[in-house]
């Protein structure tokens, strides 16, 4: 049996889940950002008991087709952006078309009329957060985050991360107060 997961967008997510799932007695097969496989369905009264204990946390267990693919497309981009070793070579559209199966004019169609944004600009804001995180950890130049992201240069991630942020990449590393957001904000 699969249940859907509303706002399940990092990793602490999966762990408050699969504990949830374990004070509850639930066995699962496997537990991802959006998506939790159970061994076996279950009762009314226990997805309730799931669903409140869930909910305190700041999580939904969705029924709606619609939401569920808003979530899953969601689930992606953060997995791909923040979670991923190395973001996709091929372009974003034909990445998520192939992984949903579905057209992904449908799936932009769907994704800008619910959440008021285009998934391409869902996925710069990503993107910035990931710049901001790698800035901050200081491990890499500018050069590495732009490819490492796969901007075509410095350049066009300076002119999006200025876009975003109001800020430049070098005048964001040299302050102090370096303000990231909630992944579950964006």
């Amino acid at each position: 049996m699969r249940l859907f997961i509303q706002n399940m967008v990092s990793l602490r997510c999966k762990l408050l889940v699969k504990s949830e799932l374990e004070k509850l007695g639930l066995e699962y097969l496997s537990i991802e950002l959006g998506e939790v496989v159970l061994k076996e369905p279950i009762k009314a009264d226990i997805r309730q008991q799931l669903a409140e204990r869930l909910h305190a946390s700041g999580l939904e267990i969705m029924n709606d087709k619609n939401t569920i693919l808003i979530e899953k497309i969601k689930n992606i981009v953060v997995e791909m952006v923040h979670y991923a070793d190395d973001v996709p070579h091929v372009n974003f559209s034909v990445f998520l078309s192939n992984k949903l199966k579905k057209n992904y004019h449908y799936l932009s169609e769907i994704f800008s009329r619910t959440k008021g944004i285009t998934i391409e600009h869902f996925i710069i804001l990503h993107k910035i957060e990931r710049a901001k995180e790698l800035i901050i950890y200081d491990e890499l130049n500018l050069t590495e985050i732009a490819d490492k992201l796969h901007y075509s240069s410095v350049a066009h991630l300076s002119n999006q991360f200025k876009k975003i942020t109001g800020l430049t990449p070098s005048f964001f590393k040299k302050i102090q107060k370096r303000k990231r957001n909630n992944l579950e904000d964006l």
